[in-house]
């Protein structure tokens, strides 16, 4: 592919998630490129501690120069996952990427996990991208450069990442298995299956669980993990594949080097927080 194609105009995104935070910055970016956004999500009415729902991210990506499709969705559940894809190629005439990027939550040890919340992790972390991934391949198989990108770290079998929350970080690390063992089932195929994963905290909602406003003030915004979607997404699939990004490191090889617009101005860059996985 060449560089003036690294564009997603006229292609149809799936994001898990997508209603707010990383998921719904991917999907802002694709709109610049005029991209179909297919939103997944369950939140379809304003919550009191989260922000945005399906139909607000929808307008906000219209009015960002795509199109959307709001689609509530619980990707726990087969039929909803397989009906969320039908309306998908229906309204859009096929699906060219998948973003994995729905994921619960749980920092806590073997103890404080209780099985309703280890299950709530599997199903939603693994199955649910594994779900999806699967409904989604015989579009992807009859697309032009299609790419699945799952939101996982890299799959180092580090002790420090599962000494305080194994449950969490093993559903997270399963993620990228998929990646690592569908790149090459799909590589012939022309399928691309790539992980990306930032290399600090991200300011979302989930930094209600990992210490709210001060960690808040050290994160960056997640603008940067979409604009290295982006670059990951707009790479040749049978070329790029089985990859485990990090953010910052895409866009540096995409010759960015200043990174000031993703923080806050009054943090310094060695103030931010190193990602959980990444620390």
């Amino acid at each position: 592919m060449a560089d003036g194609d690294r564009s997603l105009a006229g292609k149809t995104m799936f994001i898990t998630g997508a209603s707010r935070g990383i998921g719904k910055a991917i999907g802002l970016r694709a709109a610049r490129d005029r991209a179909n956004v297919v939103i997944i999500a369950k939140t379809t009415e304003a919550h009191a501690k989260l922000p945005g729902t399906i139909h607000t991210a929808a307008e906000e990506i219209e009015d960002a120069g795509g199109r959307a499709l709001a689609v509530p969705c619980d990707i726990r559940f087969d039929d909803q996952v397989e009906a969320a894809v039908a309306r998908a190629v229906e309204r859009f005439g096929g699906i060219d990427i998948l973003v994995n990027n729905a994921s619960a939550i749980h920092l806590a040890g073997t103890l404080e996990t209780p099985m309703k919340r280890y299950d709530l992790l599997f199903d939603v972390n693994v199955r649910g991208a594994f779900l999806c991934t699967r409904a989604c391949l015989p579009h992807l198989r009859i697309a032009a450069n299609p790419h699945v990108l799952n939101l996982s770290p890299p799959p180092r079998l580090a002790p420090r990442w599962f000494r305080e929350h194994s449950a969490y970080t093993a559903s997270k690390v399963a993620m990228s298995l998929w990646v690592l063992g569908m790149a090459e089932e799909f590589r012939e195929a022309g399928i691309a299956f790539n992980a990306v994963w930032p290399r600090t905290v991200i300011d979302t909602a989930a930094l209600n669980v990992l210490g709210g406003e001060a960690v808040r003030r050290r994160a960056r915004s997640p603008a940067i993990v979409a604009e290295a979607a982006h670059a990951i997404l707009t790479k040749d699939s049978r070329t790029f594949t089985g990859n485990f990004c990090i953010d910052e490191e895409v866009l540096r090889a995409e010759g960015v080097a200043d990174f000031t617009a993703y923080r806050r101005p009054d943090v310094a860059e060695d103030e931010l927080l190193p990602d959980l996985f990444l620390g």
